[in-house]
């Protein structure tokens, strides 16, 4: 994991950019206990580790 601070970003394009993956924003979202893919301000984003079991956006049941 580590930790990104973006400015009225979106989590597809975090989640592409940092983890080669959009559908991996729900991740994400989920991990900084958020439900809106679209952020405003600056926000401190934590950015899990890309693991093969979140894919298509979609944990583990």
């Amino acid at each position: 994991m580590h930790n990104l601070t973006t400015i009225d970003g979106n989590l597809f394009a975090i989640a592409a950019s940092e983890l080669g993956d959009a559908l991996q924003w729900i991740n994400i979202a989920k991990i900084n206990g958020l439900s809106d893919p679209m952020l405003s301000g600056e926000k401190q984003i934590v950015i899990p580790d890309f693991s093969s079991a979140f894919s298509d956006g979609i944990g583990p049941q």
